[in-house]
């Protein structure tokens, strides 16, 4: 497979850009140098590409680390760092490593960390910036959230690079979602029609790991065990009543991606709803019709539902919140509501416990796991800015840090596949028998782990 055609598929170039030659020899001492045409071929599935067909495809892609060149000259150069939109678990990891990296491996004369998000490149905000050493992030890792603060809703590309040329920013890290590495873009744009020499470094978050082409972004795994801690108090709720039911919402506006895996992970959930996978209340395959006939069998269940599922059943207000998504209907309040109404048409007790711990699983510091991951990102974070690369992420594909150009990651939005494996498992696990012609919600049918 030619990597024309794999282009033709992702219909975007997956080279990343460069501000100019690195001629200054790095004078970094221990490290593997990388060559600038490394390269690692990857395979691209469907978990990156959908509607990609049966055949496989194949990318080359920038093997992220330490180049033997630089192009910044290291003792005149100023960093800055900001963080946009919603708390995730690993922020403040990120932040630490690339400060840590940019003065001890590198030397670097500053590194300022902008407060507030995008508002902080704007001097009406008012908000002040800080200058980030070693001392300043030396335990900011224990904790959750952001050092830096953040905010949401689009600022100006314009007035950014203006604020980046007065403060004299020659590279600038970026760590947020979509909406954030859109801005990203912008401000790579910008810079380039104006002939800077500024870095443009996106490090990828999102709790609900829907950025595209990033398999799996930081803080994921944090949100994920916290949300089977919440699953398994719901359960326990469940258990020690008759008609016992537990119900956990969770973070996913457009992907069920954190309720699926905690699903997988906690083998007690009996229905897992998602905004992949549209569903009914009523009728024979309805939920209710699957939830009378999980607590006949079983006196007890356990509902997890994405905070982006089942938008169809509810009045949408065409509202968006200050990052441009529509505000969401409320569709726990409506299964609440429903489960409710049936049981009592038909005269069967029930106890029904609803548990949301979205805002304590996005703000909890990172586990091992996430912080190593976020360790990496950061160092490669610099590593790339310092060598001249621009207007691209940092990612992990198959176990290899690469370098990808933001339109890759910005393309589309990346959901869940319900007709994959994957699904399948969530599906097995949870006993619902799928629709015909989808893995989706129908029948209850318990299974050996019920």
């Amino acid at each position: 497979m030619s990597n024309s055609r794999v282009k033709r598929a992702l219909d975007v170039e997956t080279g990343v850009s460069t501000l100019g030659k690195a001629k200054i020899p790095s004078k970094l001492s221990v490290c593997h140098f990388t060559d600038d045409d490394a390269k690692v071929l990857i395979q691209v599935t469907e978990e990156q590409v959908r509607d990609l067909g049966d055949e496989p495809l194949y990318q080359d892609f920038e093997l992220a680390g330490p180049r033997h060149h630089l192009y910044f000259d290291p003792t005149k150069t100023k960093c800055a760092i900001v963080t946009c939109g919603g708390l995730c678990p690993g922020v403040n990891d990120v932040i630490r490593a690339i400060v840590m990296e940019a003065h001890h491996s590198y030397n670097v004369a500053s590194v300022l960390g902008i407060r507030f998000g995008l508002e902080g490149f704007i001097p009406s905000y008012g908000h002040d910036v800080v200058e980030l050493t070693p001392q300043h992030v030396a335990s900011s890792h224990q904790f959750g959230g952001t050092i830096l603060g953040s905010s949401r809703g689009p600022q100006p590309a314009e007035d950014i690079v203006d604020a980046l040329e007065r403060m004299n920013v020659n590279c600038l890290f970026l760590i947020g979602g979509d909406g954030t590495m859109r801005a990203a873009g912008k401000i790579a744009d910008e810079i380039a029609s104006r002939k800077l020499k500024i870095a443009i470094i996106g490090i990828p978050k999102t709790i609900d790991n829907d950025i595209n082409f990033i398999t799996k972004s930081f803080g994921f795994d944090t949100a994920v065990e916290k949300a089977t801690e919440a699953i398994q108090c719901a359960h326990t709720e469940a258990i020690c009543a008759v008609n016992g039911i537990g119900m956990v919402k969770l973070m996913g506006r457009e992907s069920g991606f954190i309720a699926a895996q905690a699903t997988l992970a906690l083998k007690e959930v009996n229905f897992v709803l998602v905004p992949e996978t549209p569903f009914e209340l009523d009728g024979k395959d309805g939920i209710l019709n699957e939830l009378e006939a999980r607590l006949a069998a079983r006196k007890h269940a356990v509902i997890v539902v994405a905070e982006g599922a089942g938008q169809h059943l509810l009045e949408i207000s065409g509202d968006t919140d200050a990052s441009g998504n529509p505000v969401l209907g409320d569709i726990s309040s409506l299964l609440i509501s429903r489960i409710k109404k049936h049981f009592a048409g038909k005269n069967i007790p029930i106890t029904l416990k609803f548990i949301d711990p979205s805002y304590i699983i996005r703000s909890v510091p990172a586990n091992a796991n996430d912080r190593v991951y976020c360790g990496f990102l950061g160092q490669h974070a610099v590593h790339a800015a310092m060598a001249g690369k621009t207007g691209m992420v940092i990612s992990k594909l198959q176990d290899r840090y690469v370098y990808l150009p933001l339109p890759l990651v910005t393309k589309d939005r990346r959901k869940l596949n319900i007709n994959s494996d994957y699904w399948r498992a969530v599906m097995e696990s949870t006993g619902q028998n799928p629709i015909p012609g989808i893995f989706g919600p129908g029948t209850y049918c318990p299974t050996p782990e019920d």
